[in-house]
């Protein structure tokens, strides 16, 4: 069963949802960096204040999932991109980072970028891995023992690349 989204540009009145669904991400512990201790204010200012573009995708007037696509280093980097996602868990499994993914695509290769990059996925998110191949990334590099799975412990993180155009 898919979920049937609208994606908007995020404006600074979603902070408050994009807030509640990316803190639950955090302490779940199993695909982001950020931890539990991170901040609203830190995240607010990383998600807004870092430019490019936020999208959020919404159903039945609530926030359900959300990506930030922006330059991935700056000056004689910016024209790779990064991008990062979010799907609330009530909205997991049902086509939102499928939408998500393919929209951030079109926006990349729209905004002039050579390609995407992915700094950072963790090995063991099977969901993320499995859609990022199925929509044409690779994975470059295996980072070892890079991230702290909160159920599994150390586990592996990948640098997953697209071209674009």
């Amino acid at each position: 069963m898919r979920m049937k989204v609208e994606l908007r540009k995020a404006t600074p009145a979603d902070a408050g949802a994009l807030w509640s669904l990316f803190s639950a991400i955090f302490a779940e512990g199993t695909t982001y960096a950020a931890d539990e201790t991170t901040t609203q204010a830190s995240f607010i200012q990383d998600w807004f204040g870092r430019g490019g573009e936020q999208w959020v995708a919404e159903a039945e007037g609530h926030v359900v999932g959300a990506y930030t696509l922006r330059p991935n280093q700056p000056g004689r980097g910016a024209h790779v991109a990064t991008a990062s996602y979010g799907v609330d868990a009530s909205a997991r499994g049902l086509g939102v980072g499928q939408v998500l993914g393919t929209h951030s695509l079109e926006r990349a290769e729209a905004l002039g970028f050579a390609g995407i990059q992915f700094n950072f996925v963790v090995s063991t998110n099977a969901a993320a891995v499995r859609l990022w191949k199925g929509l044409g990334f690779q994975v470059l590099a295996t980072l070892p023992g890079a991230f702290r799975h909160r159920q599994l412990g150390v586990v592996d993180a990948y640098v997953m690349w697209r071209g674009l155009g």
